[in-house]
């Protein structure tokens, strides 16, 4: 890439899928770039390919052509051990059903990825505490899942998330499963984040409070880019939120 600043590079990326005898183009013909420490939401209605994107950039599915980039690393050509790599090391991700292991406590749920990373157990834990202490958990480092709030839930994953100090983080409808002032909180959290990190924030979302705190935000309508608008453009774009 020529700049450098670039964590992100979509280039001509399409997806079809073979549903029976019916193809279906989710994605067709996707250019897009994304800088470091930005926060962009990408945003679309139901059918509109944004998951389809979201996957491709973190690695959880393949272009049928065209490339995607992470740090100029064309992670298509990357094999299983590589991309599990990446993975594990540049990118972090929130889903809107948690996704956290129902067996284990907070901390066991944060520490899990570093040691799969190969971290030592004492580091993995003393990390972790920090971690949940960074998003407001601290005192529930030994409860559950089933013992927490959804939002509480959502905060281990947050956690979980940076365990491995990724570049990225993929956040995929992080507030869907959360009343409106946990979403707001689990917004706020993720924008600090952002901005006192410099960590890549990525969203794939129908929720428009993402709005309020979004660099960017990638309006994606029937497998294209509709349109891309900075912060400073997207007060002209709250009317039209009814097109969600």
């Amino acid at each position: 890439m020529e700049d450098g600043n670039k964590i992100v590079r979509v280039s001509k990326v399409t997806k079809v899928f073979q549903l029976g005898k019916v193809e279906v183009h989710a994605l067709k013909g996707i250019d897009l770039e994304i800088n470091t420490g930005d926060y962009i939401s990408i945003m679309g209605p139901s059918g509109s390919g944004k998951s389809t994107l979201f996957n491709m950039i973190g690695g959880l599915d393949k272009p049928t052509s065209g490339k995607v980039f992470i740090d100029d690393v064309d992670i298509a050509q990357l094999d299983a051990y590589e991309l599990a790599w990446l993975r594990c090391r540049k990118i972090g991700y929130i889903f809107q059903t948690f996704n956290i292991i129902q067996v284990m406590t907070a901390l066991e749920n944060v520490t899990l990825p570093m040691i799969f990373a190969g971290i030592s157990n004492d580091e993995a834990v003393e990390k972790g505490m920090r971690l949940l202490d960074l998003v407001g958990l601290k005192d529930r480092f030994q409860h559950k899942p089933f013992e927490l709030s959804g939002g509480q839930q959502q905060r281990v994953a947050i956690a979980r998330a940076l365990a491995n100090d990724p570049a990225i983080i993929l956040a995929d409808e992080p507030t869907g499963n959360l009343d409106l002032k946990t979403g707001e909180e689990i917004i706020t959290l993720l924008k600090n984040l952002s901005k006192d990190r410099n960590v890549t924030v990525i969203s794939a979302t129908h929720d428009i409070k993402m709005l309020n705190v979004s660099d960017q935000v990638v309006w994606i309508r029937d497998g294209i880019i509709d349109r891309i608008e900075d912060r400073e453009e997207l007060s002209i774009s709250v009317g039209k939120v009814e097109e969600l």
